[in-house]
């Protein structure tokens, strides 16, 4: 049977129930005999051909993805494999300084206790000196008048000793209290971290979608304020930059006390710092081994070893005052004062220097802080007077921002998730860009409008939002 409607064949039952409304059904043979065949067997089989051709390719296609995906997962599981040994790696340094602390307690107390040994046993000596000689005098009364007052002064210096040894009872002793925080944190995860499933970009579909998922507006749900004033501040800490460490750690640069600050990544407390030669600027990350930071005044970047306790290492003269510092693909990022932006290789090489747009005219007028890309293909310069500017690696301008609602741009902050943070020191605020420029919005407004804000920067988890102050404190902000 045919059916003329549907341009379909099929049995007579197939017609009854599939094509019971079709008015036009005709039985095969007989159609056939009233009407010729309009399509030709070739564009049939070319048809089939081309078809079976896109169905071997996207089988292939997927065959490609299927063996991608088992690559990636074999990737992931490698760098879950790495971090657990960066957990074991610390564990066994926090290990390793905890017994260390036991061996120099211990030793102290032992080396008090031995002293007090040695001093009731000379004390002890001398008592038995007297008391033979006390003993053997006889009847000789001027050597037994002697002893005698002697052996008085012995007993008495050993009467002090006993009491001397009874003041420093009760006995030291060394105990040891677990740190709680570790074991409630390992109560609350079930993970290692946070498994996101994303959409790979195929090269044909590359500069078509520039708007990731997770550009949305960040909201915050509310802060708290820490402090980050030491014992040794001299001065009130303005904290002018932050910057996330691979361990999660935050480092912050705290400019009139001449600090680096590296807080607690779950109580933002203070738990190290490091004197600088001057005032810092801004602070970046080159890996889990090595900061830098640029001082403005000497003219240079010094760069800081990220060991259980930060020091000072090597340093890289520029010539020039260095303000903005960032670390992306193997090179460093530094802006001068207020003309250029420059690319070093970390052993010292200029290879770049950006200054003028494509008209000619001068890009910067008072540089605060730079964002670099991990590929280093995007530049990203906060400017207090020009507000946000976005460079390509051969120093295009490729994006900018200077509208009403960012005045006075300071710290630029990359989170990761395709979208930029700057912060506004005029307009009391925090604005959220994407990747090119554009506005998102305002992800906060300053309640107090008499503090400077400059520093910004997120944790690892984006979670929270870091922001410093020059009120010897930092504002902690919950993300959702």
């Amino acid at each position: 049977m045919y059916c003329q409607n549907h341009d379909d064949v099929g049995c007579g039952t197939c017609m009854a129930i599939d094509h019971r409304l079709c008015k036009d059904i005709f039985y095969l043979p007989e159609f056939l005999q009233i009407n010729t065949c309009n399509t030709a067997t070739r564009e049939i089989q070319q048809k089939l051909d081309l078809v079976a051709k896109a169905l071997t390719e996207h089988q292939e296609k997927f065959k490609r993805e299927r063996e991608r995906l088992l690559q990636s997962k074999t990737a992931t599981l490698k760098n879950i494999k790495n971090f657990r040994k960066e957990i074991n790696d610390r564990l066994d340094e926090l290990e390793k300084n905890t017994v260390s602390d036991i061996e120099d307690k211990c030793k102290a107390f032992i080396n008090e206790t031995e002293e007090s040994i040695r001093i009731l046993e000379t004390s002890k000596s001398s008592v038995k000196s007297a008391r033979d000689k006390l003993a053997s005098t006889g009847d000789n009364k001027l050597q037994n008048f002697v002893n005698i007052k002697k052996g008085k002064n012995i007993a008495g210096n050993a009467a002090k000793s006993v009491k001397a040894s009874q003041l420093q009872t009760p006995f030291k002793d060394i105990d040891f209290t677990a740190d709680h925080r570790l074991a409630s944190l390992l109560e609350e995860i079930n993970v290692f971290g946070k498994l996101e499933q994303m959409k790979v970009m195929r090269s044909e579909n590359v500069g078509t979608v520039n708007i990731c998922k997770n550009e949305s507006l960040l909201q915050v749900k509310g802060s708290t304020q820490c402090s980050v004033k030491v014992r040794s501040d001299n001065r009130v800490c303005k904290i002018i930059s932050a910057c996330t460490l691979v361990d999660g750690t935050i480092i912050l640069s705290n400019q009139y006390n001449k600090k680096l600050k590296r807080l607690d990544s779950s109580t933002y407390t203070v738990i190290d710092y490091c004197h600088l030669p001057g005032e810092p600027w801004q602070v970046c990350s080159i890996n889990k081994q090595q900061a830098a930071v640029s001082l403005q005044a000497k003219r240079e970047v010094q760069f800081i070893s990220l060991s259980s306790k930060m020091a000072l290492t090597n340093k890289m003269k520029t010539g020039f005052e260095c303000r903005g510092l960032s670390y992306a693909d193997g090179n460093l990022y530094i802006s001068d004062y207020c003309l250029s932006v420059y690319t070093y290789s970390l052993s010292g090489e200029k290879l770049k220097q950006f200054s003028k747009d494509q008209s000619g005219q001068k890009l910067f007028s008072d540089i605060r802080s730079l964002a670099v890309s991990e590929d280093g293909s995007n530049i990203y310069v906060a400017d207090r007077n020009n507000g946000l500017i976005i460079l390509d690696n051969n120093g295009t301008v490729v994006g900018r921002f200077n509208g009403s609602q960012l005045e006075g741009a300071k710290g630029c902050y990359l989170t990761g998730r395709g979208s930029l943070l700057v912060c506004g020191c005029d307009s009391d605020n925090v604005l959220q860009f994407r990747l090119n420029g554009n506005l998102i919005g305002e992800v906060v407004k300053f309640d107090d409008i008499f503090a400077s804000y400059q520093a910004i920067c997120c944790n690892q988890q984006m979670s929270k939002m870091i922001i410093g102050t020059d009120r010897n404190e930092i504002e902690v902000y919950d993300l959702i």
